[in-house]
């Protein structure tokens, strides 16, 4: 037992060791420390008072049992039950105070950051419209107090319970005929304990009082009733409490029970009939009648504080009367935003990354890209970007390919966000290996990736001057056969040079090989806790993070960024939401992205942005809202952990966004909270919705149940702005309720300002995070997002196309449809990607949706879908106009594979001459005609090859319906151009 006891100790502080060694490495030390001391002082503290009170209560009420008790058959049974107790009883008067000690202690130490916000907290210096305390008293006092008061009354009844039951035991309190007899001992120290009961229940009755400014229902915090007869009655309530303990107190030496039981009973009756009866009764009778006018003030202060909780309180709204006609050259004042309309759909264009850019079978890429900006030539262009990550299920069986070998993944890939390649594919702005392009190569930033999404749990890296390197590197270039191999050269992680470090991690990594491998030397690092998130959460225990961290090339380092969020629920008169449930849409049902955590809060800032290095895993905090008295008072706690914000580069600045997750929240709230007017509020008559998105509906219809539409990052200039901005953005439509069909018309549209950089170190763009909202709710017939994927939907011409792609070899996929307030209307943009069926297909762009009020525009270019919109000439530039005239290759054909995984497009098949069957009459109409008609003569031969099982004949109608549907495009693109000429 003894050496078992040893071996655990030794397991569980070699993991403590660990910690300390990666904390200390990273340079957060006191983080772990201050989180840990702390735990351990209120553990203690929470122990010895727990164990105390039981200890004492079972020792004195020991102490004080009558030594002659009257003999009864009652009497009997107990002495038999002390008779068997009597072995052990010194064992459990010390065994149960430790065992109850220990869960008060463990349950206590889970609070330590209340704790030490109370200690540490700072001032909001704004009060509350009831008591008129400063914020703070709600958000860092009460939270303590009342975890104070509840722990102290948990110690008050559970010290009651073995009080009563050890006199009991041993005859101080005894059941006879006359009644219930009880000792003098047992007397007064059960009247000491209901006093001390009663005293905490007084206090918990006057700290009520504040909570009802926390109260949520149909509005949040206190209202008529809670301010006129609630807390009143919690005062009386309170006083009364402590009235009834000096009643038990002067029946402890006056040795009757007569009044304190009666001062108890009041107490209860009180209880009931002030504390439930008197407010409903008010709430029925007084407040339901002239509900609007007795709550207005109340509903009032709802409004306002939640906006102020949120960060709502600032957000400009705009009356926009969107035009529903096209005019020609409308878009002429928008080039800043049509140049940057994204037709690179970030969740469908991974697969392209993977064929065209991957190159080896031990790398990947995430299922979903991110979109940031970058300034090329001049102008910043927005981008879609991933890093090339290693993919261990691509790696050879063995411990040492896993973890000393394959340790990291290679370079940077990014993609113009607003133009493709004539053929459909991405326009690489960065690629290849060695990583080339227009962000840089390896002379100008270091593209290895040690520390990402999808990196290994743990790799052993380093090795002394000298030593030839063992780490695969990357291909020498594109088309080798060939590693180069390369050493780490940073501070990324613990050394494991040691014996006692290699023991201390082989046990916390369960691995013999770690322990025993020749591969591991003197100044051997071991890497693990490496994605960016996860990192971040270990060193700043109190944020909640974004569920999307994102990498940036900032001064020749790959970094990933992380928002961070201050959050609490305790902000007075502040409606609460799930975070879960908020920041769900379309993209976190698909498992694309991440949802935050199942939290009610009722106060959010963005009051963090974290960095890490993805080569060395270097962790830098900025407090971003440094007025934020949340992280204030966190910074007291953690005086070194954070960096003022002025410390940021400019490089960093311009790649900082508006975070998505709070986006999210904010956008829920303000679907509702855009009404400040309260008789509007009060009837709800102007709610909104965030629409569901169209994409997700069974063939894009959507109901209630459908998920949300996710919001879309967009380089946008807003009606009335002087330029255009990288902005996060979202559409409503009006409110839905549950189980009834959304009315899908467009009602607002929010942007937030994500432009962070001023070109600066250290200064931030003052017009960052400016919630704008474009109301349009005062007209109800501008097309919604739903109406404008009908619309394409509908469509005779593009149904047509779709529908024939969909019957043939290939699938057609519908982009992200982007709500743009542009040409003094609403104008919706769908990108429509077409994969064919081969094993090593990616989506190609290949059509271009548009739409303005009702009409549609569909041509293989956005200049032309915008052109087919407005007349011929929408005045708009855009960033694939290049491409107008282009012809792409067949839209069906699968890309030729590659060397390990590099693709290029196969070329497109060549049409029949003229004359032949299907050939071009130079028609374009004509052409169309007979290219349909092939089509479903191919179409209906193929289905009856298959009914007879000729597999051979069923390919040939196959391969002629492909032929068929090309024909059919060209002659479509053929007369589009016509119709422009």
């Amino acid at each position: 037992m003894v050496v078992a006891v040893i071996v655990i100790a030794f397991v569980y502080l070699s993991q403590v060791y660990a910690d300390v060694l990666w904390y200390n490495q990273l340079g957060f030390l006191e983080v772990f420390v201050t989180e840990n001391l702390t735990r351990i002082v209120l553990f203690v503290v929470a122990f010895l008072v727990m164990a105390a009170a039981v200890y004492f209560s079972l020792r004195i009420a020991f102490r004080n049992r009558p030594i002659y008790a009257p003999d009864s058959a009652i009497q009997d049974n107990l002495n038999r039950y002390q008779a068997q107790l009597e072995p052990i009883r010194r064992l459990l008067m010390l065994g149960i105070p430790v065992v109850l000690g220990a869960f008060a202690g463990t349950a206590a130490s889970s609070q330590w950051q209340q704790v030490l916000l109370f200690i540490n907290q700072e001032p909001f210096n704004r009060q509350d419209p009831e008591f008129g305390l400063d914020y703070a008293f709600y958000m860092f006092t009460l939270p303590f107090l009342n975890f104070v008061t509840g722990f102290l009354i948990s110690v008050v009844i559970i010290s009651a319970i073995a009080t009563i039951l050890t006199h009991y035991l041993y005859g101080g309190i005894r059941l006879e005929e006359k009644g219930l007899f009880t000792t003098k001992a047992a007397r007064v120290q059960i009247a000491v304990v209901a006093a001390l009961f009663l005293v905490l229940q007084g206090v918990n009755y006057w700290l009520d009082r504040y909570d009802t400014l926390l109260n949520q229902g149909t509005w949040a915090g206190a209202l008529y009733t809670d301010v006129n007869a609630v807390i009143p009655t919690k005062a009386i309530l309170a006083v009364a409490a402590i009235i009834v303990a000096a009643l038990f107190v002067a029946s402890a030496f006056v040795g009757r029970w007569r009044l304190p039981l009666i001062g108890t009973a009041m107490l209860i009756i009180t209880a009931l009939l002030a504390g439930g009866v008197y407010p409903a009764v008010v709430q029925r009778f007084q407040v339901r009648p002239s509900e609007l006018s007795l709550e207005d003030e109340f509903i009032e202060r709802n409004i306002q504080l939640t906006r102020e909780a949120y960060g709502l309180d600032q957000v400009e709204v705009e009356a926009y009367s969107p035009e529903s006609i096209p005019a020609a050259g409308a878009l002429g004042e928008d080039g800043e935003t049509t140049a940057n309309i994204r037709l690179l759909d970030p969740n469908l264009v991974s697969d392209a990354f993977s064929q065209l850019q991957q190159f080896r079978q031990y790398y990947q890429f995430p299922q979903t890209l991110n979109v940031d900006r970058y300034e090329i030539d001049g102008e910043v262009q927005d981008t879609v970007i991933a890093v090339r990550e290693l993919d261990t299920n691509g790696v050879p069986d063995g411990w040492v390919n896993e973890h000393v070998f394959y340790t990291h993944g290679y370079g940077v890939v990014a993609a113009a966000g607003s133009t493709v390649e004539p053929d459909g594919r991405p326009s690489f702005l960065q690629s290849g290996i060695p990583s080339t392009g227009v962000l840089g190569d390896e002379s100008t930033y270091e593209p290895r990736i040690y520390f990402g999404e999808e990196s290994p749990e743990y790799s052993v890296v380093g090795a002394p001057e000298g030593q030839a390197p063992a780490e695969i590197d990357r291909p020498q270039n594109e088309n080798s056969d060939n590693e180069s191999r390369t050493t780490f050269s940073g501070q990324g992680g613990p050394n494991v040079g040691n014996a006692f470090n290699r023991l201390v991690y082989a046990l916390k990594f369960q691995s013999t090989d770690l322990l025993l491998s020749d591969q591991v030397n003197g100044d051997s690092q071991i890497l693990y806790d490496r994605d960016p998130v996860d990192r971040v959460r270990k060193v700043a225990p109190y944020l909640t993070l974004d569920g999307n961290s994102y990498p940036a090339i900032v001064d020749g380092r790959v970094k990933w960024i992380i928002d961070g969020y201050t959050t609490s629920a305790s902000f007075p008169y502040s409606m609460q939401q799930e975070l879960e449930q908020a920041t769900q849409d379309s993209q976190t049902a698909e498992g694309l992205a991440t949802a935050l955590p199942a939290e009610r809060v009722n106060y959010i800032r963005n009051a963090v942005k974290a960095t890490v290095d993805a080569y060395d895993g270097s962790v830098n905090l900025y407090a971003w809202d440094d007025q934020d008295p949340v992280l204030q008072s966190w910074q007291n706690v953690y005086p070194t952990s954070l960096k003022p914000y002025s410390e940021m580069s400019a490089d960093l600045m311009a790649h900082v966004r508006y975070p998505e997750d709070l986006f999210k929240v904010q956008r829920e709230l303000l679907a509702r909270y855009h009404v400040t007017d309260t008789d509007a509020f009060y009837n709800n008559s102007e709610a909104w919705s965030v629409p569901a998105d169209p994409g997700a509906g069974s063939d894009s219809t959507t109901t209630a149940s459908t998920p949300r539409q996710p919001p879309f990052y967009l380089t946008l200039q807003m009606p009335n702005q002087e330029e255009a901005a990288f902005s996060l953005t979202t559409p409503y439509i009006p409110y839905v309720p549950v189980g009834q069909t959304p009315r899908n018309v467009l009602y607002g549209f929010l942007a937030a300002n994500g432009d962070a950089g001023t070109g600066e170190d250290g200064v931030k763009n003052e017009n960052y995070g400016r919630l704008t909202l474009l109301d349009s709710s005062g007209q109800d017939s501008v097309v919604g997002p739903g109406q404008a994927q009908n619309l394409f939907n509908s469509d005779t011409t593009v149904s047509q196309e779709l529908n024939l792609l969909r019957q043939g070899a290939s699938e057609v996929i519908n982009g992200n449809l982007l709500t743009l307030p542009i040409g003094g209307g609403i104008a919706y943009v769908q990108p429509v990607y077409v994969q064919s069926s081969g094993s090593s297909s990616f989506p190609v762009l290949r059509r271009v949706l548009v739409s303005f009020g009702e009409t549609v525009g569909f041509a293989p270019t956005l200049a032309e879908a915008l052109d087919q919109v407005f007349g011929g000439n929408s005045g708009a530039t855009t960033g694939d106009e290049e491409n107008v005239g282009e012809t792409p290759d067949d839209p069906a054909a699968p890309p030729a594979e590659g060397g390990d995984g590099g693709a290029t497009p196969s070329p497109a098949p060549t049409p029949s001459e003229g004359g032949t069957p299907g050939g071009a009459t130079g028609d374009p109409a004509a052409d169309l005609r007979a290219a349909l008609a092939d089509a479903n003569s191919a179409i209906q031969d193929g289905n009856a090859a298959l009914e007879s099982g000729d597999f051979a004949a069923y390919g040939e109608a196959q391969d002629r319906l492909e032929q068929a549907i090309q024909r059919a495009l060209d002659a479509e693109e053929r007369g589009a151009a016509a119709a422009g000429q």
